[in-house]
């Protein structure tokens, strides 16, 4: 009986110590890999995002120095779970995120965010002084907040919460404003950014989105 019990107890311990050393690899696993992210990027971001995240097209965002959270949460609202559809649909995104892994995103996260940005700039110096005073106070009149409050003054963001806009291009800035305010982008918690951009006017969306162009 003694002997049966020792053996039992042996094979929990076995057991635990097994679990421990696996958990602490997958530990490892997950931990983001920049140097694993450069090497996806150059083969699938990079002909659009460039290979250090400073895209050259307005269209397409720059990555460079963006929180990491943010952007591996944007590649995986790209991609479709199972049946369902993407939080955030794009045909283009859709077809890149596809054979990405978890793991993969994060990692192409992790890089993009160590590299340093080249921000874009204004070009408007009369929207960009309305930009300024929205961003930083908001229109209390249309229940606007300011921009700041989650952005920070400086358009650095929060980490894991909000992502860095400042010095993004306008255009591209603008382009989701207005698709938060339509309801074709959907993939904001709480419907934080679509409550923001349907009380926003078009003038006050190019205003805002020449400011943060140019904001350092």
């Amino acid at each position: 009986m003694d002997r049966a019990l020792a053996y039992r107890a042996g094979a929990w311990l076995a057991g635990a110590v097994l679990a421990g050393l696996s958990g602490g690899v997958c530990a490892q696993e997950a931990k983001p890999d920049a140097t694993k992210g450069q090497a996806i990027a150059s083969q699938v971001c990079a002909a659009c995002h460039a290979a250090d995240g400073n895209s050259v097209a307005p269209a397409n965002p720059k990555l460079a120095g963006q929180i990491p959270e943010y952007v591996h949460k944007q590649l995986a609202n790209f991609k479709p779970r199972g049946d369902k559809k993407p939080e955030r649909e794009n045909p283009v995104m859709g077809g890149m995120v596809a054979n990405l892994s978890d793991a993969d995103m994060r990692n192409v996260a992790a890089y993009y965010a160590s590299q340093k940005l080249k921000p874009a700039a204004a070009r408007s110096k009369e929207l960009a002084a309305t930009g300024h005073r929205l961003y930083r106070g908001g229109n209390a009149a249309s229940g606007v907040p300011a921009c700041s409050g989650c952005h920070g003054p400086d358009g650095a963001g929060v980490p894991s919460q909000y992502p860095r806009v400042a010095g993004q291009y306008a255009e591209y800035i603008e382009v989701q404003l207005k698709s938060f305010k339509s309801g074709e982008r959907a993939n904001d918690p709480n419907r934080m950014m679509r409550g923001v951009a349907e009380r926003m006017s078009e003038k006050e969306i190019k205003s805002v989105a020449e400011y943060i162009a140019g904001l350092r």
